[in-house]
């Protein structure tokens, strides 16, 4: 089940609204390439969710263009177009009266599907999102946990197989526990698809660990568009600096890899393990806990090794 993303170019769009003072989105440029997952970050009113929008049309700038692979999201009626990209908000919006199975199904079926090639999607994608097709198809919303809707509701979004999706604030009405479980979800499912994502969020940790790329916003304007840890370790302004909190250590340290940190095998006896995937965060509670120096494994195999010096070196090196 593979999609692949498309690249989306947006060129000097504009957005105002009627009443007010400022433009909403002023002037944006911003390119993401195919399979990117870019996270729109700033606080309420900085334009992002506006931005975001005019992607698939449910705003239309005052001028400005957007490209997806090229094509002018003009040159499609909006419905058309909506109907190839993916969407998913706080409020879900699954139709109550439906099952979810119909929920899922819903845009393929709109676009003339035949039922059986409806029902393996359904299938695959209950699936995909970690729900038992048996279990959940024939279920309706209000059986549902929150957690849950939201599953469905990206399953809805991705049915019709499109190569870009956007996410407006999605898990931001559930619990931290189950928001953690879909933020994994989404980085699972883009994995697997290669879509390309926007993701709308006003919380920074959820941005550090979602993106490949965020895009800081403030007044309808990009200050910085960067990646994580380049936007932790050299933050453009001091607005990004205080939004990212650009001086906690642990935060970077969540975002480096121990592979990327860890010396050559040493021959040193150590007292326990740790995936070469791991972060430093990871490899710092165990040094917390009095490990002296952690082997390095790549599929159980040992690929190197790691001490706190070298932790300190990689954090360092990060604000170079």
């Amino acid at each position: 089940m593979t999609s692949g993303g498309a690249a989306v170019d947006i060129s000097d769009v504009v957005v105002s609204y009627p009443g007010s003072d400022r433009r909403a989105v002023d002037g944006v440029s911003l390119e993401a390439a195919a399979g990117e997952l870019v996270v729109l970050l700033g606080p309420s009113g900085c334009g992002k969710s506006t931005l975001l929008r005019t992607i698939n049309r449910l705003v239309v700038p005052d001028s400005g263009t957007i490209r997806i692979d090229g094509e002018d999201v003009r040159s499609s009626p909006p419905e058309a177009l909506r109907r190839g990209i993916g969407y998913v908000i706080q409020a879900v919006g699954l139709f109550p009266h439906m099952s979810v199975g119909r929920n899922v199904g819903m845009v393929p079926e709109l676009l003339g599907w035949e039922r059986a090639r409806i029902d393996a999607r359904v299938d695959d994608l209950l699936a995909l999102v970690q729900l038992d097709p048996a279990r959940y198809r024939g279920r309706l919303p209000r059986e549902l946990s929150g957690g849950e809707q939201q599953r469905v509701g990206v399953a809805r979004a991705i049915a019709a197989e499109p190569r870009v999706l956007l996410m407006d604030e999605p898990f931001g009405a559930v619990d931290a526990i189950v928001r953690l479980a879909l933020q994994d979800e989404t980085l699972r499912i883009h994995r697997a698809l290669g879509t390309t994502i926007f993701f709308v969020t006003h919380d920074v940790d959820e941005a550090l660990r979602m993106a490949d790329r965020i895009v800081v916003m403030n007044a309808g304007r990009i200050v910085q568009a960067d990646t994580p840890l380049r936007l932790l370790s050299h933050p453009a302004t001091p607005y990004v600096e205080r939004l990212m909190d650009a001086g906690d250590a642990v935060r970077r340290l969540r975002l480096i890899a121990v592979r990327d940190a860890m010396r050559a095998p040493d021959g040193a006896a150590t007292q326990a393990s740790i995936d070469g995937d791991g972060t430093l965060r990871d490899a710092l509670s165990a040094f917390l806990d009095g490990v002296e120096r952690l082997a390095v494994t790549d599929a159980g195999a040992p690929i190197g090794s790691l001490g706190f010096d070298d932790v300190r070196h990689a954090i360092a090196r990060t604000v170079a």
